[in-house]
């Protein structure tokens, strides 16, 4: 862990290093993903059984061996605990109505001249799903990544997930049925996105994957953009918390604990304007780890990846904030509202005291699938717009393409495209 003080002369080079700090796979991981992908490519689910075999100690031979039924995903939901079923309920619930209000509107109006134009949205076919297996299996992402996905109107819904030795896990396969997904099938890794991206003799392509995974999953998805949509090429979780002194550390030191125990390779800050809380803050991390089941891989990223920035002001912290441009910021001040308004990049927010990113993570609403890698300066968290498409139209009277026809006939001819100028002159003639 790193204290940094902006008032110190070798703040800006030290904090510069941090802000470029990409933590995300090297160049072998992206070898491997290749060899992956085009096996796949080319031996199709020959592919997929061996590198199942390899990595799960799976043997996909049977159909049940390769899917899961809709059966087996309502008798897991059946089987939780009513509370359980309650807030996997609730949360859906929840997540459905927030997507529901990024549903886009169609256009379709007549200019001035007489010109038709508009846009219509429509759904993709069908949409795979990564979501992830073994200790790191998480309903949450599944519902997350579904529920936008059913809102939009994807009709085929496809979910890939590894079962480690055959074990698939309950939660998970709950949430698929609270979701209606339409197909799960036992594959993991890097092999089962290219399953979804070229599609194989069991399990047909699809047009979007989505979803977390490891390093190979998310370098998959990036070396596949094009032949599939992606959401994104998400890395490393991270989590910025803006505190005043007003604060309690025992309470920002489980925020900052909650995205370090995802990963190793996890990020977590904290930006302060009061030593004596960031002590507070950091011994009460200490105190975390001698309880924290998760206290292997929360220690190690926060040895490795944390970071106490002290400043003078809170004043200067929207600004470190927006170069970080980090996925979650908390902002635990008396006036969140006033830093909010300053900034500019940030996956998503979570404001006031009372706002831990966790409930974020679960039963707030907005999806948690969100950019990283200060990706947030250009990218958007998942929606139902990952899911769709927009076709323009255009419908063009006698009358408005003689009004507008021969600017176009002119800028056609300056761009030395002929035929093009034809094909609009014709019709003026």
């Amino acid at each position: 862990m790193q204290l940094l003080k902006t008032s110190d002369a070798d703040f800006e080079t030290k904090f510069a290093k941090i802000v470029r700090d990409r933590r995300e796979s090297d160049a072998q991981v992206g070898r491997d993903v290749a060899t992956i992908l085009n096996e796949v490519r080319e031996r199709g689910d020959k592919a997929l059984v061996e590198y199942t075999t390899r990595f799960d100690q799976h043997n996909l031979s049977s159909d049940d061996d390769w899917s899961i039924s809709k059966e087996a995903c309502k008798a897991a939901y059946d089987s939780l605990d009513a509370d359980l079923r309650e807030a996997l309920e609730t949360a859906a619930t929840r997540i459905r109505a927030y997507h529901e209000g990024q549903l886009p509107e169609d256009r379709d109006y007549t200019d001035s001249i007489g010109m038709r134009l508009g846009a219509r949205w429509s759904a993709v076919d069908a949409a795979g799903l990564y979501v992830p297996g073994g200790r790191a299996a998480y309903p949450s992402s599944l519902l997350m990544n579904a529920i936008p996905a059913k809102v939009a109107g994807v009709e085929r819904l496809v979910v890939t997930t590894p079962t480690p030795r055959g074990e698939a896990n309950d939660l998970v396969l709950a949430a698929a049925h609270v979701a209606g997904v339409d197909e799960i099938y036992r594959v993991g890794g890097a092999q089962a996105v290219a399953a979804l991206a070229y599609g194989t003799e069991r399990i047909k392509r699809v047009d979007v994957v989505t979803g977390p995974g490891n390093a190979w999953v998310a370098e998959a998805k990036r070396q596949l953009y094009g032949v599939v949509g992606i959401d994104m090429v998400a890395g490393p979780s991270e989590i910025l918390v803006i505190a005043d002194k007003d604060n309690d550390p025992e309470w920002l030191a489980a925020d900052l604990l909650s995205q370090a125990e995802h990963d190793p390779t996890s990020q977590s800050i904290l930006i302060t304007d009061d030593r004596g809380l960031a002590n507070q803050v950091m011994d009460a991390i200490d105190l975390e780890f001698l309880k924290l089941p998760t206290a292997k891989t929360a220690k190690a990223s926060w040895d490795d990846h944390g970071l106490v920035i002290l400043v003078d002001s809170l004043d200067e912290a929207p600004a470190l904030s927006d170069r970080l441009a980090a996925e979650h910021v908390e902002i635990a001040t008396a006036d969140s509202e006033a830093l909010f308004n300053k900034l500019r990049h940030a996956g998503s927010v979570f404001l006031g005291r009372m706002t831990p990113e966790a409930v974020g993570d679960y039963i707030a609403g907005p999806n948690h699938v969100l950019p990283t890698g200060r990706r947030a300066r250009f990218a958007s968290g998942l929606s139902v717009l990952d899911f769709m498409k927009r076709t323009s139209f255009i419908g063009a009277s006698e009358d408005a393409l003689k009004a507008i026809g021969p600017a176009a006939v002119r800028l056609a001819e300056a761009e030395g495209l002929p035929a093009h100028a034809l094909s609009i002159s014709r019709r003026l003639s």
